[in-house]
């Protein structure tokens, strides 16, 4: 089954049990989905929704920071509820020490020696790992082992 797909059928889920943060959660990917679609005038595959729900989980996490900041819990709380849904349509996350070995075989394959070669490692990273490990966590394991 597609994600896309299986968006359609949360939501139907979703709305029937009227569990209202997770169908808005949904109809936000789904809006973020059309956008795209409509815009670049294609079929979005199911690595594109990724990198969507992870984009909104990014801008979610930010959120969360700014309110922090200006000691909004109650602002805080809705958006950590709602990157808990966005972060159910991701595939299970990588362990550190799954990363690790994975980012040290890919140092030794690219040659990289030191921070100068940071960005040939992280352009095979990010696809190597996509989905499965964020931008943040590659970018902290590569200065981790080439620094």
């Amino acid at each position: 089954m597609s994600l896309k797909q299986q968006l359609k059928d949360d939501l139907k889920t979703a709305m029937r049990a009227k569990e209202i943060l997770k169908r808005d959660c949904i109809r936000a990917i789904n809006t973020m989905i059309k956008q795209i679609e409509v815009d670049e005038r294609k079929e979005l595959t199911d690595e594109d929704i990724l990198k969507l729900i992870q984009k909104g989980i990014k801008q979610r996490e930010e959120a969360v920071v700014q309110y922090k900041d200006a000691s909004r819990d109650d602002l805080v709380q809705k958006e950590q509820e709602q990157i808990d849904v966005f972060k159910e349509y991701l595939p299970q996350q990588i362990s550190d020490e799954d990363l690790e070995s994975g980012m040290k075989e890919l140092i030794s394959e690219v040659g990289a020696t030191s921070m100068k070669d940071m960005g040939k490692v992280m352009g095979q990273a990010t696809k190597k790992f996509a989905g499965v490990a964020d931008g943040k966590r590659i970018n902290e394991m590569t200065k981790k082992l080439l620094g």
